[in-house]
């Protein structure tokens, strides 16, 4: 995998992008929710290194690592083969650490979202399996956000990809994963209401076969796959209770749309007042408007 210097060699390069408050430098391979996809080497990227919001200390980069193995152990069991990943650490000045998982980078058009859009044909068989993992592996303990995007189709079969939040529950049914990580880069007077009014409602959505697969048919209106829409609704059948309708995966694809572009915005906004008021930076790297 990638070594110690060159992971902390792209961490200069992330410290000195948000300085600046952009990407110069930077291979950017994507954003999530809340990590940032980073190509390592930027000229020829290897390695896809996922960084995190940074991690108040080593005990707590710990525990997220924890959390993480337990969660790719428990997806394993379950029959899901995940991208090969790995929990890395690099120590900043003031005591925090950045965490990054570390996958190798996929070939060209494996991601699942390309090859239902380049091969139609095949998209019957890529929904299909996705959906059996989700009634395989989602229960009150263990969740899965199942998004074709999250998926790519190597040596024949599936593998999925976006394990940085690791959706696992102990026995005593609270979140292994410290939700605090949902947050960090939300404006400070913002994140009490969205810890106790949005993450809860965000993370049970994932432990449920039937909202996991609302999730998935909503996803791929955004995608601009929605003719797939009906073959995910026919796979799922009478598997749900109720059964899903299309008016009910529009309905829901509206509705998570303004959510996070609200959220969008307001990260926006707390940018702007951080870096022209504050004259500070601003300590995380956002996408463009995004086209939900």
């Amino acid at each position: 995998m990638i070594t110690d210097d060159e992971l902390a060699s792209l961490e200069v390069d992330v410290e000195r992008a948000l300085a600046q408050g952009v990407g110069a430098g930077l291979k950017v391979l994507g954003y999530g929710e809340i990590s940032l996809v980073l190509g390592w080497p930027a000229e020829a990227p290897r390695w896809a290194c996922k960084r995190l919001p940074p991690l108040p200390s080593v005990g707590a980069a710990v525990d997220y690592a924890r959390t993480l193995v337990r969660y790719l152990d428990l997806l394993a069991e379950r029959g899901v083969q995940v991208v090969d990943t790995e929990v890395r650490q690099v120590a900043l000045r003031d005591g925090a650490v950045a965490v990054y998982c570390v996958q190798p980078v996929l070939p060209v058009g494996s991601i699942a979202t390309d090859v239902v859009r380049a091969e139609p044909d095949r998209a019957a068989a890529v929904l299909g399996e996705i959906v059996d993992h989700i009634f395989t592996v989602t229960d009150a303990r263990v969740g899965l956000d199942a998004q074709l995007s999250n998926w790519a189709a190597t040596e024949g079969r599936l593998a999925y990809l976006d394990v940085t939040t690791p959706l696992v529950r102990g026995p005593d049914g609270r979140e292994e994963l410290d939700t605090d990580v949902f947050l960090a880069s939300f404006p400070w007077l913002l994140r009490a209401p969205v810890k106790r009014f949005v993450v809860p409602d965000v993370i049970e959505r994932y432990h449920h076969p039937r909202t996991v697969v609302l999730d998935l048919a909503a996803n791929l209106v955004k995608e601009r796959l929605e003719q797939h829409i009906p073959a995910v609704l026919a796979l799922v059948g009478d598997r749900v209770d109720p059964p899903l309708t299309d008016d009910e995966v529009r309905a829901d694809y509206r509705s998570d749309s303004r959510t996070w572009a609200a959220l969008q915005m307001m990260r926006r906004a707390d940018r702007a007042w951080q870096r022209r008021v504050r004259r500070r930076p601003y300590p995380f790297l956002l996408p463009d408007r995004i086209d939900r």
